[in-house]
């Protein structure tokens, strides 16, 4: 598995990654491994404020659907457009390519309340 150290994780699979003040979320490469192909993302409505720990959103493989939850609290900002037409842009590149969404954060410190890399890996 490929979980990069510059990022941050929770617990429930999604990654983080800082770019300015906001801050980009998908999930992790264990999660997309473990759900298979995937055939349907639904993201988080642009605009909406999403706290900590919530449902952010679902993503949905040829095994299972798996609800997205929020890494941390903010303002979705941005959706990624191109997971509508190829959700495999998660499988193929889950850090890249395959981010879900954009927040603006309610308190950007809350990042480092998140996973190392290590500490992510130690806890699969």
């Amino acid at each position: 598995m490929n979980h990069p150290s510059e990022l941050k994780y929770a617990r429930t699979h999604e990654w983080v990654r800082i770019e300015g003040d906001l801050v980009v979320t998908g999930i992790s490469d264990h999660a997309q491994d473990a759900l298979g192909d995937l055939v349907y993302v639904e993201a988080p409505d642009l605009n909406a404020h999403i706290t900590v720990g919530e449902q952010a959103g679902v993503v949905e493989s040829v095994k299972t659907a798996s609800d997205i939850h929020a890494p941390i609290s903010g303002t979705v900002v941005e959706i990624n457009p191109d997971l509508e037409d190829d959700p495999d842009f998660i499988n193929d590149d889950p850090y890249g390519k395959g981010w879900i969404y954009k927040i603006k954060p309610d308190n950007i410190a809350d990042v480092e309340a998140l996973l190392s890399n290590t500490d992510y890996e130690a806890g699969l």
